[in-house]
């Protein structure tokens, strides 16, 4: 068996065990990464964990992030320096530690035309220093990302063709955090998660939690079951208010379209663009491991009934795409979008403008004992889960020591001189690390399994049987929508559906 394996013969037996009545340390609700985050946190320090999830890992705002791990310069200019100081530390912990393999160094351009003011560029360039000097507070060496400096304009076209050249002197360039794909951080939180004992179970909603019981169904068999555990956690993220009343939230709706490479024509480069008539405030385009170039992000308030998958407005499909056009040579229109995305984010509600919250987190505890851990944002999902967990073993006298996820590797990750090392395709390592030879030998021992899922992937009928067996996938959705992400352009979801149906049934059989 391979260490940390999630699958249904596993969910089963441990769900099991669960009705018959068993009692653990610390339930948590919520299987995103703040959720993902708290079951390794106290699994880790020795404590008994249950997560309940309604969906799948990584269900809700989780996988639709910009897939950035923020070095905190935008909190630097509000003036939240404490908060732009955790960023740049859970930054670095996160990419020369907890997870390499998923990250890498983003290089961002800031682009600059005859038209950019010489206040405007000292602004910039102070801001890049500053978060440079973050970098090198948190004690994230250069070689993993580099410092920012001024290019010229022939170097910046090297970088990003697509750049409009009219006018253009020049650019910034400096360089962030960025995942390969943030559903897979959270399938690896859970995976090592599991492999220190904690029960990882999806498909299981909790109807009603108070500070030591949840009372759950279960999707699949329709059958209510209670957990009890001596502290409950509520990290439901933008539904913690449903669970606990007393949470009261302010959503905010950040949209992403998704375009073809060719339609931006910006490289492995990611372009900062600024939003007229705001002083701090971007649109990105954000280059992918596979090719495709995300475009966001929009910070809108959200009201009424909260979705489970929220849908891009049209007037955000305009905004990104009038904003993103003009920096580049061409204009973008609806028909370079090939698919979208929108998040919430679960922030604390006070006055103001939801662009201008605070991403601050917070533990809170209920009149009735339930700990809710609300805000926050994924680069300090770590500290988040840290925090939730010290609040648990305080309100219960649970005995256990102080956190040791900022030197605990996720599973597949290695420090990068050796994953350069890993024998199996460089896109493997990018998403399994150190795990990714055993997916390679799958399609090596069956060659249909190393056949590609359609035409327009790279994705192998091996990453189906490898999300099945071991990364908790249940079912074609699960898999389609959060381990290969393929339902981000909707035309290959439908052309890969009907092979990746036969690859989930037969190998959920062949678990039984």
């Amino acid at each position: 068996m391979i260490r940390g394996s999630l699958n249904a013969k596993r969910r089963e037996r441990e769900l099991e065990e669960l009705a018959g009545g068993l009692r653990v340390d610390i339930a948590v609700v919520g299987g995103g990464v703040t959720g993902a985050g708290i079951a390794l946190d106290a699994a880790s320090r020795g404590l008994s964990v249950a997560l309940v999830e309604a969906h799948d890992l990584a269900f809700g705002t989780s996988r639709w992030s910009s897939k950035l791990v923020h070095g905190g310069l935008r909190y630097l200019a509000k003036g939240e320096f404490a908060l732009a100081r955790e960023s740049a530390v859970e930054r670095g912990i996160l990419m020369t530690r907890t997870a390499p393999h998923l990250t890498r160094a983003m290089p961002q351009l800031f682009p600059l035309y005859t038209s950019t003011s010489h206040a405007r560029q000292a602004l910039v360039t102070a801001g890049l220093q500053a978060g440079d000097a973050l970098r090198r507070a948190a004690r994230t060496p250069s070689s993993v990302l580099p410092r920012p400096r001024t290019i010229p304009a022939a170097e910046a076209l090297a970088l990003a063709p697509g750049l409009d050249r009219t006018n253009l002197r020049g650019a910034l360039l400096a360089y962030d955090g960025a995942l390969t794909d943030d559903a897979r951080l959270v399938v690896g939180l859970a995976r090592t998660a599991s492999a220190f004992g904690a029960r990882i179970l999806t498909k299981l909603r909790a109807v009603e939690i108070t500070a030591d019981k949840v009372r759950c169904q279960d999707k699949i068999s329709g059958q209510s079951l209670e957990i009890s555990a001596r502290q409950v956690i509520n990290a439901a993220g933008v539904w913690a208010g449903e669970l606990v009343p007393s949470v009261k939230l302010r959503p905010s709706l950040g949209s992403h379209l998704v375009l073809s490479a060719e339609a931006a024509m910006i490289g492995a480069t990611s372009v900062n663009v600024t939003v007229p008539g705001e002083s701090n405030r971007f649109v990105l385009l954000l280059p992918q491991p596979d090719g495709r170039v995300y475009l966001g992000l929009t910070d809108e308030p959200l009201g009424g009934a909260i979705p489970d998958v929220p849908v891009v407005p049209e007037s955000d499909v305009d905004f990104l795409l009038k904003v993103a056009s003009s920096a580049l040579a061409r204009n973008l229109t609806r028909e370079d979008v090939i698919g979208s995305y929108a998040g919430l984010r679960p922030l604390i509600e006070r006055p103001g403008r939801s662009a201008d919250l605070s991403r601050n987190h917070a533990v809170l505890t209920d009149p009735n004992g339930v700990i809710t851990i609300v805000g926050g944002k994924l680069t300090t999902y770590r500290k988040m889960a840290a925090d939730a967990v010290d609040a648990a073993m305080k309100a219960t006298r649970l005995h256990a020591g102080p956190a040791c996820t900022d030197r605990l590797p996720l599973l597949g990750a290695a420090q990068r001189t050796k994953l350069s090392t890993v024998d199996a395709p460089a896109r493997l390592v990018g998403k399994y690390g150190t795990e990714a030879p055993r997916i390679a030998a799958l399609g090596e021992v069956d060659r249909a399994l190393g056949e590609r899922l359609c035409a327009n992937t790279e994705i192998t009928a091996a990453e189906v049987v490898w999300a099945v067996r071991h990364e908790g996938a249940l079912d074609v959705e699960d898999v389609l929508e959060r381990r290969t992400r393929l339902a981000l352009v909707p035309a290959d979801a439908a052309a890969a559906s009907s092979l990746v149906h036969e690859l989930v049934d037969k190998s959920i059989t062949g678990l039984a």
